[in-house]
């Protein structure tokens, strides 16, 4: 199965188009045993592919015993990014995706997107805030968006497992004039181990959330920003949406905490 623009099938006529993919020139951005992320260009543009080569029994098995879902392909990136653009959720604009084979172990597969010029994490943007504290409406609208995004995204049965500030990218266009935080625009990105079902479990909300939290611990959020996220996630006045679900954020926090301590613990 290959789904592409009819300018990259008649690119790829009478090839192979796995093949070709596979052996692209361009920057590696990141390489893991049986994944590769490359940025290349194609007709003056830029690209990211996400090339699954298969990830062999050995991390398929790790990945149960560690009670984990394995990611056996790219499908899962592309059927994410699919959902998040029906739900108005802005992510890497989908150009198209491939499988060949059944073997789980061996599945070869691709996902291609187009690359999201000028942007730069939320890590990497926020992270001088504690020493240079930004404009009080930019702080609120980002904390704002963030929110909304991840309740949108639970309430219509998805998870993301890897939900870091880093991984929302900030469309820096909107400071090159008269700054308005209202026109600001948030990516969601890195979705290949997101999880789609027909409801999120709690458990599941529960761990996205503890991840934001502990990625943000450094950028000076206040007691104030930290509610202010809460009710805009539950979507309800701040006395019901924290007195209904206090053990909800108890379990945030604690789980943001050990997150903190094992990072630590790991780069001491």
């Amino acid at each position: 199965m290959i789904v592409l623009p009819d300018v990259w099938m008649e690119y790829w006529r009478g090839k192979d188009i796995f093949k070709g993919l596979f052996s692209l020139d361009g920057s590696v951005y990141r390489e893991q045993e049986g994944r590769k992320t490359l940025r290349f260009s194609f007709r003056d543009r830029y690209y990211f592919a996400k090339l699954h080569r298969g990830v062999g029994w050995k991390e398929i098995l790790k990945n149960i015993l560690q009670f984990r879902l394995p990611v056996f392909s790219a499908q899962n990136e592309w059927r994410a990014i699919s959902s998040l653009e029906k739900l108005g959720v802005n992510t890497t604009p989908l150009v198209g995706y491939g499988q060949r084979g059944r073997n789980p172990a061996r599945i070869k597969s691709f996902v291609i997107t187009e690359e999201i010029a000028n942007t730069k994490s939320l890590e990497d943007f926020c992270r001088d805030w504690p020493n240079s504290p930004p404009d009080h409406d930019l702080k609120r609208v980002l904390i704002t968006q963030v929110a909304e995004i991840a309740r949108t995204v639970h309430e219509n049965g998805l998870n993301h497992r890897d939900f870091y500030i880093c991984h929302f990218l900030l469309d820096m266009s909107v400071f090159k004039d008269r700054f308005d935080p209202r026109c600001l625009r948030l990516y969601l990105i890195d979705l290949h181990r997101m999880q789609i079902r027909r409801c999120t479990p709690w458990r599941c909300r529960v761990k996205d959330i503890a991840a934001l939290y502990f990625s943000s611990m450094d950028i000076g959020l206040t007691k104030c920003d930290l509610l202010r996220f809460i009710k805009v996630y539950q979507n309800k006045p701040l006395k019901s949406s924290f007195g209904q679900h206090k053990f909800f954020w108890w379990l945030v926090k604690r789980r943001g905490i050990a997150l903190k301590r094992k990072f630590y613990r790991k780069n001491k």
